[in-house]
């Protein structure tokens, strides 16, 4: 273990002592690699949402259902959807140990660090250059070749991703700079962001519509790009061009481990469990009992309680795991895609509450795309809930459903180590 991880570890330790907060499961189990819940072997399982479409690894192998619009499902120009899982070739021999789904592109990181991408590369998001046709089936970024990765996270029209030594490229679009590189202007190739190499390494990256977080081995939380909806979390709505601290966790010293990039909203967890939000707080996003926004991070008080593990934000809708397995969930319904039977498909979730059909599951995992949202549990069980009119939640029969529903991917998924979602 390197020194800075070290330290990171002693800090984690430290608050826990002087709080009297239990760790965070993930954090007991595994100092260096934070979001893996550890089971009875070393097989991974992770699940990406995208706009109508949704991917799963399984076994170091990704499967994808829902609508192919733009190529996003890897299985070339003849297939427009997919109704159940369906494997994604792969030209390199390699497994895929992550994974992240925007609504007209994905990217892969292999085992060997190589990236490879697919869908709508009008953008130039795909990072093959001034190729501007839509890419079919994954392919490998050939600008990124010699060089280690092991996380991306897809935006709107742009690519985010993270070497193995905590450095940051970039590509696609960058109206907004959300490519970090001081201006506006579009990237076909990923390009180191200078700013980062002076600092701490990084260890996770999130993309939103048009804004993107890096968050440092020392707990800083780095935000770039648009500030249209607060997402930033600096106080106002000035788009940064080069990333810029979140200076509201800095002087509160509070030690960050994730973030997730919605739509119009983030959400962070730090070091002890506790959980923030800002941004628009419209249908109750951001789950403090209103739909205020917040121009700074704000703790959310009723989960003070709770230990979480994982945070997954999208569209008006924000989802926490804890370190118990429990989900909890706050915001637009949706089509569903909160998980509530008992509430109407476009109600309105104010403050957090848990999935009560999901509280005989221990969920490790989960990710809500538009509309639809699927979860995974520690021993491999798929869930999903909310509109699979394209098929997206890997039902060929029904048009959509509120309460949680099994997916019946594979028969045997037992003893599988879930990791969460990097992006």
């Amino acid at each position: 273990m390197n020194n800075t991880t070290n330290d990171s570890v002693i800090y984690k330790l430290a608050c826990t002592i002087m709080t009297g907060r239990r760790l965070p499961m993930d954090i007991r189990l595994n100092e260096n690699t934070w979001s893996l819940q550890m089971t009875y072997n070393r097989r991974l399982m992770q699940v990406a949402t995208g706009r109508y479409h949704t991917l799963l690894v399984h076994d170091s192998s990704v499967y994808s259902c829902g609508s192919s619009l733009c190529g996003v499902l890897g299985h070339g120009p003849d297939t427009t959807q997919c109704s159940a899982f369906s494997r994604v070739p792969f030209p390199s021999l390699s497994r895929v140990v992550n994974i992240s789904a925007s609504h007209n592109h994905a990217a892969f990181v292999m085992e060997s660090g190589e990236v490879f991408t697919c869908g709508d590369n009008s953008s130039f998001c795909c990072g093959h250059g001034e190729v501007g046709r839509t890419i079919f089936r994954p392919t490998q970024i050939k600008a990124l070749e010699g060089i280690s990765c092991k996380q991306v996270a897809t935006g709107l029209s742009f690519t985010v991703i993270l070497t193995t030594d905590g450095q940051v490229y970039t590509c696609g679009s960058n109206t907004h700079g959300q490519l970090g590189h001081g201006d506006t202007i579009d990237r076909t190739t990923p390009k180191i962001v200078k700013l980062f190499e002076g600092l701490a390494p990084v260890e996770q990256v999130a993309a939103g519509a048009s804004y993107t977080f890096a968050v440092t081995d020392d707990g800083t939380v780095y935000s770039f790009g648009s500030c249209t909806n607060f997402c930033l979390g600096h106080g106002d709505q000035h788009d940064e061009l080069h990333p810029r601290a979140i200076e509201s966790f800095k002087r509160r010293n509070i030690h960050v481990v994730r973030v997730s990039a919605g739509d119009e909203h983030a959400v962070a967890l730090d070091a002890l469990g506790y959980v923030y939000t800002w941004g628009r707080g419209y249908c109750g996003a951001l789950g403090h009992g209103d739909e205020n926004d917040k121009t700074n991070p704000e703790l959310i008080s009723s989960l003070k309680s709770q230990v979480a593990v994982q945070v997954c934000a999208r569209k008006r809708k924000t989802f926490v795991i804890t370190d118990e397995g429990s989900v909890f969930a706050f915001g637009w319904m949706g089509f569903g895609s909160l998980g509530f039977p008992d509430r109407g498909s476009s109600d309105k979730v104010m403050r957090p509450r848990v999935l009560d059909s999901l509280r005989d599951h221990y969920v490790s995992q989960i990710s809500t795309g538009l509309y639809h949202t699927v979860a995974v549990t520690n021993r491999g069980i798929v869930f999903g809930f909310g509109d699979n009119e394209r098929a997206q939640l890997g039902q060929e029969y029904i048009r959509g459903c509120l309460k949680p529903t099994e997916i019946m991917f594979q028969k045997s998924m037992e003893d599988i180590v879930i990791a969460a979602p990097s992006g």
